[in-house]
């Protein structure tokens, strides 16, 4: 790819990222409030309680979950939790075709829940149960790559038996090997997506914003730049920009990055930090440039075609919502033949064509080329080589790298 803006303007695109992406993290901010948009949303946040064990360093401290008998011979059920607007939908029916098409091949009824508005809500919700080594009531759900560290550390979620997973050779290379779960022992993605940077051409003066140096520094921008209050995106897409890699950054490298951000803010760079209500000010122009999630710059460019996206050169943030397994569950089996049936492409094909994230699956672009090339040909959802390369994973914490970060980002935003 060689232009760094991503064009996005196309109609039937537009339509389906307003019906998936940005559904999706609307929900959860209309659940959640927008004031605590960093901790709360999609693409990863802080936990709000260190005290809970947030964060993770993968599976070197990880506890053993604790496995309950199977019943998914005798129980042809599997009890799935995942975030709203996150499948395919038959618009005019609301049934889900691809949850159907699975009962129908394996005679497996899935009770699908739409209940996973954020990852500290939900982590909220069935902590108390496991920690009690109480069933979830939940054989599988979906949690952002930094809550999975949490889950697999706390000794919540369950190894994959990855002999009724048989597709999960069909992952894609890039997400085969992460720090927070090395080897995919107990996670396989669901989605993807990026973070980067937007722009309104309008206040900009016409000027392409490409670069988080030019974002921080440019003085034509100051006073007219917000910053999001996820930690693992503003500091990421810094420390990436200081020729760090946010895979394997030391203490050193963020407090240098806190550093950066700090010098922005009081050279009056920055007007403040947000969650996704950045949106309003970017498309009036009182915001001419921010950090954004790509989903919510493609719904506005539908009133507002002249709005830019940009994923910098020096890299952009790659976030997975993962399939995790809970201690406890009852039907493991059946959570694993349906993970394996969505690493099909022909069916991740399907939820892909509806919600446009980036996919996981291997295969299913070739079968959107035929079904949807709209979808196929868009660099958002089938990010280039030279895109993808550009894209990194922020590294698993610890517990207390994530009360010590929490803490000098948050003394950044609010101080």
């Amino acid at each position: 790819m060689n232009d760094k803006s991503f064009d996005t303007g196309d109609p039937h695109l537009r339509a389906a990222l307003m019906r998936g992406l940005v559904s999706r993290r609307s929900a959860m901010m209309g659940a959640a409030g927008v004031g605590a948009a960093a901790f709360l949303a999609a693409c990863g946040s802080a936990g709000k309680n260190p005290s809970t064990g947030a964060g993770g360093s993968g599976t070197a401290a990880a506890k053993t979950a604790a496995a309950a008998k199977d019943m998914s011979d005798t129980e042809k059920v599997v009890n799935w939790s995942n975030w709203p607007a996150y499948i395919d939908v038959n618009d005019k029916t609301k049934a889900r075709p691809t949850l159907d098409a699975f009962t129908k091949e394996t005679g497996i009824k899935v009770n699908y829940t739409e209940d996973y508005n954020d990852n500290d809500e939900f982590y909220a919700k069935v902590r108390p149960l496991l920690e009690a080594g109480s069933d979830t009531g939940r054989d599988v759900w979906c949690s952002t790559d930094w809550m999975v560290a949490r889950l697999i550390r706390n000794g919540y979620v369950q190894k994959l038996d990855l002999a009724n997973i048989p597709n999960h050779t069909n992952l894609e290379d890039s997400l085969k090997q992460v720090t927070f779960d090395p080897g995919r022992l107990y996670s396989l993605p669901w989605q993807s997506g990026f973070a980067g940077i937007a722009f309104n051409p309008k206040a900009t003066g016409g000027k392409k914003i490409e670069s988080v140096d030019q974002l921080l520094t440019d003085p034509s921008l100051k006073g007219k730049v917000t910053l999001l209050t996820e930690m693992r995106d503003t500091v990421g897409l810094v420390l990436m920009a200081m020729g760090k890699r946010i895979d394997s950054f030391t203490d050193a490298d963020f407090d240098a990055a806190i550093a950066e951000l700090q010098k922005a803010k009081d050279a009056g760079q920055i007007k403040g930090f947000t969650g996704n209500d950045y949106t309003k000010p970017l498309a009036s122009g009182d915001t001419a440039a921010c950090f954004a999630w790509t989903g919510d710059v493609v719904q506005l460019r539908a009133d507002n075609p002249s709005l830019g996206y940009t994923l910098p050169q020096t890299g952009c943030t790659l976030w997975s919502d993962n399939f995790v397994i809970p201690a406890l569950a009852k039907h493991k089996k059946n959570a694993e033949r349906l993970i394996n049936y969505y690493y099909d492409p022909k069916v991740m094909a399907q939820v892909v064509d509806y919600v446009n994230y980036i996919s996981v699956v291997k295969g299913t672009k070739e079968v959107l080329d035929k079904l949807d090339p709209t979808v196929s040909s868009n660099q958002l959802i089938f990010p280039s080589a030279d895109t993808m390369s550009r894209a990194q994973v922020f590294r698993g914490l610890t517990a207390a790298e994530e009360t010590k970060y929490n803490k000098k980002f948050q003394a950044l935003v609010t101080g």
